[in-house]
């Protein structure tokens, strides 16, 4: 039985609670050393009460200060800023690193824990669509251990055999295939998406989740962005990742070998058991998620993804497959688009609309170092914010 000593970078959304939850059921086994936030200050300041973490980090001055004087009676130190962000993700006594930060904002601090060495249990999406190529070169250089959360990714690492080497052939694997629910709009009308408001794109059917990556399901960009993910996580190219609807929710994800062999991961759809299986691996723990019960649900359906009804599904191949900095811009201009959406500032169907003009105009240019990374990432935004205030 390994103790592990976490970081957990965003520990007020979605995967940090759950992470909290399931380290909550092995205090034996877990101990927080580090949590950080960016708006929910009040919740944090709980967490912080029952965790009693050394360092508890937000994003700017004034949040500080709040969160020190809801915590003015603990011994603990607030930081704030993305600095402090990249302190806790490389803590000497730091094992563990859950890298749960949305969007951008988050890949920082996930660089930071792969330079140290660290256990990097995955759950933003951005680091390896904006900044892939160095993310995975930093893991190699310091030989930490990654280690996905997203419930298709860890999926196919338990598909995979062990250890694998990051190469497909070798092993006898012919393809990846990632499962998608096809979100709250899968059999809804098509003339009918662009009366779509905010409330019906955040509903999904099966997962709890943010409102950003809420819409992301609704529109299938997130599942774009995954088969990104997966060609940098399992070194595979865009003809050897497939993307399967699978409305249950229940499958989530493949693995197909060259001898028609199809192995999968099948759970209820709760992120505790990929947040798990991360946090004791290569060990298992109890989650507190029910039991799979194969017969109550009675069929298991599948179905080819509509790229007419998610063009953003087709934007994230294309992306992909154009290289350099495009995956990039899809990413920048996709937060900025999807903010406006949720803003009211933009309808539904501009969302696929806007992002292929970014890509059109930025997409495809070469990106030798994270700073023209960022630079692309910053222009991006800046197009998508151009074209959103001219509709």
């Amino acid at each position: 039985m390994t103790m592990r000593y976490l970081t957990i970078l965003g520990s007020t959304g979605t995967i940090g609670v759950n992470t909290l939850d399931v380290a909550a059921r092995h205090p034996d086994r877990f101990k927080v050393v580090a949590l950080s936030g960016q708006n929910q200050i009040a919740k944090l300041a709980q967490q912080c009460r029952q965790f009693r973490p050394k360092y508890a980090v937000v994003l700017d001055s004034a949040r500080a200060l709040a969160l020190k004087t809801a915590l003015a009676d603990i011994n603990i130190e607030v930081l704030y800023g993305v600095d402090a962000l990249e302190q806790i993700a490389s803590l000497p006594e730091v094992d563990t690193v859950m890298a749960a930060i949305v969007g951008a904002a988050g890949m920082r601090p996930a660089l930071a824990a792969a330079r140290a060495g660290k256990r990097v249990l995955l759950a933003n999406k951005e680091t390896l669509v904006m900044a892939g190529q160095f993310f995975m070169a930093a893991v190699r250089a310091s030989g930490a251990t990654l280690l996905p959360i997203d419930s298709e990714h860890n999926a196919i690492f338990q598909s995979m055999p062990e250890p694998y080497s990051g190469d497909m052939a070798a092993h006898g694997i012919r393809r990846i295939l990632l499962t998608a629910s096809g979100g709250p709009f899968r059999t809804r009308p098509v003339e009918t998406l662009a009366a779509v408001t905010p409330e019906e794109a955040v509903a999904h059917p099966n997962w709890s989740m943010g409102k950003k990556i809420s819409v992301d399901s609704a529109t299938m960009m997130n599942k774009g962005l995954e088969v990104i993910e997966a060609h940098w996580l399992f070194n595979a190219r865009p003809d050897q990742i497939d993307v399967v609807v699978h409305p249950q929710s229940i499958v989530h994800s493949m693995v197909e070998y060259q001898d028609g062999s199809v192995l999968a991961q099948l759970s209820n759809p709760d992120m505790r058991i990929p947040i798990a299986h991360a946090l004791a691996y290569p060990e298992r723990v109890a989650t507190g998620v029910p039991w799979l019960d194969l017969a109550k649900l009675g069929q298991l359906t599948f179905e080819a993804p509509d790229t007419d009804r998610f063009p953003c599904l087709k934007l994230a191949f294309q992306a992909l497959a154009a290289g350099g900095s495009s995956t990039t811009v899809l990413n920048a201009a996709n937060e900025e688009v999807v903010a406006a959406f949720l803003d009211r500032r933009i309808p539904y169907l501009a969302i696929p609309e806007l992002l292929g003009r970014v890509l059109e105009r930025l997409g495809g240019q070469p990106a030798a170092s994270l700073a023209e990374l960022e630079a692309v990432d910053a222009e991006a935004r800046a197009l998508a914010i151009k074209l959103i205030a001219a509709r």
